[in-house]
């Protein structure tokens, strides 16, 4: 798609991508801290199945390694579905394009987005 720059007709234009951004990285830190604290809850669990297994080093490294994995689960999740609904503000509500030659942002009226469905 060839996007014109409505002040001044140039073609070097770039999309800014500010929703998809800080939505990427809003949804990344909730996601890690709802990640890590579901891991820390389920953690009492790990422990106590670590603790059988290998003692009070069983259980500390269960923990450990269960609020790890939930920190980084959660993030990468938090952050796709960030991501996406950025992209949603990008094309719906912001000026998402800025043309290089001149500095004008503005919003291309043909753009439309469908969610895909992976």
């Amino acid at each position: 798609m060839s996007v014109t720059c409505p002040n001044c007709g140039s073609h070097q234009i770039i999309t800014r991508d500010l929703g998809r951004k800080m939505g990427g990285t809003t949804g990344a830190v909730a996601g890690s801290t709802l990640g890590v604290t579901g891991a820390l809850n389920g953690g009492r669990t790990g422990g106590a199945i670590g603790f059988g297994f290998m003692g009070p080093v069983g259980a500390g490294l269960g923990s450990l390694a269960g609020a790890i994995l939930g920190g980084l689960a959660g993030g990468a999740a938090g952050s796709m579905t960030g991501a996406k609904l950025g992209e949603q503000i990008d094309h719906n509500v912001l000026d998402n394009h800025q043309c290089q030659a001149c500095g004008q942002t503005f919003r291309a009226p043909q753009e439309t987005v469908v969610l895909s469905e992976d």
